[in-house]
């Protein structure tokens, strides 16, 4: 039996980034990885899918400027953007080992399973620990109705070799309307299927809307109120079957949400309390066994399951692990994005406490697309809207354009540095770029 001071379970960016700070505070450390070193991030998650995503906004910036420079409508060639995306995706695992090797850090890959609360066992091997640390990460939850092994997920898209010609989408949260924007663009056509009529329920609403009625001038099929009950091989292609509907396509594609990596852990042995929504921590990431740690998507919390945030985690946890803070962790705000050629961000009190706040918070809207920043590059679909406590201090914010990723992540910083009007004016900033529109708008 190998004993360590730490063991890391999960290779996701969360866990990574825990390893080398424990390794580097002089502990003894193993990592254990039961699928692709790297996890889903790298993988098959959000690198990936911005790769394919740059080919979306390339086709979108010549289209926009047609007849303003450009005649020709660019198009994608699938094939050759997925050999592109292998070029990133292809060498993780090889490069991740390699990394951990360099460092000196034991890596076990197989399924780690609690025998008791110091104790794995990964492919027969026990491994003992003092800590550890859970960062298993997320999975595709996949329907359960009748028909759901034809049901693919998020992975198998951003694997496909060859893009089919329809593709039915169910879901319509962040993962489903990014991959429909990128199937869109790339020829195929795109049905989007949700159970109720608020997609991207976590954002604004005014702005989805804008953002759906876009997407839906692309040529993506919106359909809602409606429960996919069934799924149907038609040979070829499947049929969608619900209440008063169906529909014909030749891929199908759950986006319904992902669930923890928890059932094959054996936490009952270890002693860590978890729900379907995950494991629960307190404000230390520490379980309800305070020697063994989790962070990452597999946590059962409320705040966005972001890749940064896994890291932002780790690297706490970490810190927690070696003794070196005994501070509760203290999230600052988040930004999420929604990717696309038109892409909607936020950030800030969480959308569901604004429309249950009863009248205790008021907007406004501003449509940016007549400034420069905007003007120059024909983004006629370009918004931000404000959202004001009864003292009229900025609590949430939302904006809508082809440059929506830069400018949230600059408000991000200065609502977290709290940086005043007057501060931004004293700033010289390159001009003309949505950092030097801050001053305009906060």
């Amino acid at each position: 039996m190998k004993n360590y001071d730490a063991i890391v379970i999960g290779s996701g960016v969360g866990g990574f980034s825990a390893v080398f700070e424990l390794k580097t505070a002089g502990l003894k450390v193993a990592i254990v990885e039961s699928d692709l070193w790297g996890g889903t991030c790298p993988n098959r998650g959000c690198d990936p899918k911005k790769v394919l995503m740059a080919a979306v906004e390339a086709k979108h910036k010549v289209n926009a400027l047609s007849g303003k420079g450009f005649e020709a409508d660019a198009s994608i060639d699938w094939e050759e953007l997925m050999a592109f995306k292998k070029t990133f995706t292809d060498p993780v695992s090889s490069e991740r080992k390699a990394a951990l090797e360099k460092a000196g850090i034991d890596y076990y890959a197989g399924q780690a399973e609690f025998s008791d609360p110091h104790q794995i066992i990964v492919n027969d091997e026990q491994l003992q620990a003092k800590q550890f640390l859970i960062a298993t990460g997320q999975r595709a939850s996949i329907l359960p109705l009748e028909g759901q092994e034809y049901i693919q997920t998020s992975s198998d898209f951003l694997e496909l070799e060859h893009l089919p010609k329809r593709i039915t989408f169910i879901g319509a949260g962040y993962i489903a309307l990014e991959l429909a924007t990128i199937a869109n663009a790339a020829g195929a056509q795109v049905e989007v299927i949700h159970h109720n009529d608020q997609p991207l329920k976590e954002f604004d609403r005014e702005l989805v809307t804008e953002l759906v009625d876009y997407l839906t001038k692309q040529g993506v099929r919106f359909t809602f109120n409606v429960d996919v009950e069934q799924v149907e091989v038609m040979r070829p292609g499947y049929r969608l079957v619900g209440d008063n509907f169906e529909t014909v396509t030749d891929m199908v594609i759950g986006a319904t949400g992902r669930i923890p990596n928890v059932e094959a852990l054996s936490l009952e042995k270890a002693g860590v309390t978890y729900s379907k929504k995950g494991i629960e921590v307190n404000d230390h990431l520490q379980t309800s066994a305070p020697h063994i740690f989790a962070c990452g998507d597999v946590l059962a919390k409320v705040r966005p399951k972001l890749t940064p945030v896994s890291v932002f985690e780790g690297e706490y946890v970490a810190q927690v692990m070696t003794g070196k803070t005994s501070h509760a962790i203290d999230y600052p705000l988040i930004p999420t994005i929604v990717f696309g050629a038109k892409k909607l961000a936020r950030v800030g009190l969480a959308e569901k406490t604004i429309q249950k706040s009863d009248g205790k918070y008021h907007s406004r809207t501003l449509d940016l697309a007549s400034w420069f920043t905007y003007a120059r590059i024909n983004d006629e679909l370009a918004k931000i809207k404000f959202v004001y406590d009864e003292n009229d201090t900025i609590v949430a914010i939302t904006c809508l354009s082809s440059l929506a990723d830069e400018l949230i992540n600059q408000l991000t910083l200065v609502l977290n540095q709290k940086i005043s009007h007057a501060e931004l004016k004293k700033m010289i900033i390159g001009y003309p770029t949505t950092a030097s529109d801050l001053e305009y708008l906060v």
